[in-house]
């Protein structure tokens, strides 16, 4: 743009039909029917029509004077402006699509550009690691090649060093078992020898104890006869000195009657003190049996003999009869 002149690219058609004339020529109709008051109704007098004059710009630096056109019809003009606001959203939408699909366009010729990059690295990163890897690959064989070399060399040596090891263990082996054999033999000998001297010393305990036994036996017969004799003996004699002992506290009621008998069973501590009596017979007579359990309770201490198998056998529970005539 020089001055105020401006470019414009032309269309074929007259200056006068272009949207700029057209624009003036509406801006100038507005501004005059401000000024004067116009109104749209017909007027009774004919007016003469005011000429516009205007300046259009064209491609060529120059400046064009418009002559006075007739005065234009605002419908007509309404509906120019509406063509030409039409005009105007179609092309800024026909711009804003183009600059959004340019946009777009750029857009995927960058993330084509990136993902073509991006293969291209990755593929240079495979190449890489497959090198990589088979370079690891062919280490790792020689690796396992020259390991392999030495765990069968290891294998052998461990081979022969367990060949001599066992060779020399069969020998002390069979040299323990001989040794073994020869000492079990020693021992088996010894222990038959052993056996011998210890049977017949077990034959010699054998007779001793027999004989011993024996003695014993006699001697625990004779004891056990003598020690029945005086438990016996002890019996009779203690039996007796009781029974004088409840004669004497013993008092006969009246009204006792021949062939009343009266039994009681008597339980005595180790002590010779009386522990219980029952009456485990009546003589039919109430006065008969209470004085015979009274003479019975009224001896504080018993006499006992001292051997506790004669107690136990004999006095620790025993029974008495009372009658008229005596205690049996």
């Amino acid at each position: 743009m020089k001055g105020h002149e401006r470019d414009f690219t032309s269309t074929g058609q007259p200056p006068w039909k272009s949207p700029l004339a057209f624009s003036v020529l509406l801006h100038g109709a507005l501004i005059l029917v401000a000024l004067v008051g116009w109104h749209w109704s017909t007027p009774t007098d004919d007016i003469a029509p005011r000429s516009i004059t205007a300046t259009l710009v064209v491609q060529q630096p120059q400046v064009a004077k418009l002559q006075a056109q007739p005065r234009p019809d605002p419908e007509e003009i309404r509906r120019l402006q509406e063509r030409q606001r039409q005009e105007a959203a179609q092309r800024a939408a026909e711009q804003a699509e183009r600059q959004r699909q340019e946009q777009q366009r750029r857009e995927r010729e960058q993330q084509q550009a990136a993902a073509e990059q991006e293969r291209r690295q990755r593929a240079e990163a495979e190449a890489a690691a497959r090198r990589k890897a088979a370079a690891e690959a062919e280490a790792q064989a020689r690796r396992q090649v020259e390991e392999e070399r030495r765990r069968q060399q290891e294998a052998a040596r461990a081979a022969e060093e367990r060949r001599r090891r066992e060779a020399e263990e069969r020998a002390r082996q069979e040299q323990a078992e001989r040794e073994r054999q020869e000492a079990e033999a020693r021992r088996q000998e010894q222990e038959r020898r052993l056996r011998e001297q210890q049977l017949e010393a077990l034959a010699e305990q054998a007779d001793r104890e027999r004989a011993e036994a024996r003695q014993r036996q006699a001697e625990a017969a004779a004891a056990a006869r003598a020690h029945e004799q005086q438990m016996l003996s002890d019996r009779d004699r203690y039996h007796l000195l009781i029974k004088n002992r409840l004669n004497q506290a013993w008092y006969r009621p009246p009204s006792a009657t021949e062939g009343m008998i009266a039994r009681l069973r008597i339980t005595l501590l180790p002590t010779g003190e009386l522990s219980s009596v029952q009456l485990i017979k009546s003589s039919g007579n109430a006065a008969f049996d209470n004085s015979a359990l009274s003479a019975v309770r009224s001896i504080s201490r018993y006499p006992l003999p001292d051997d506790k198998d004669t107690f136990e056998r004999y006095f620790r529970q025993f029974t008495i009869e009372f009658t008229p005539q005596e205690l049996r």
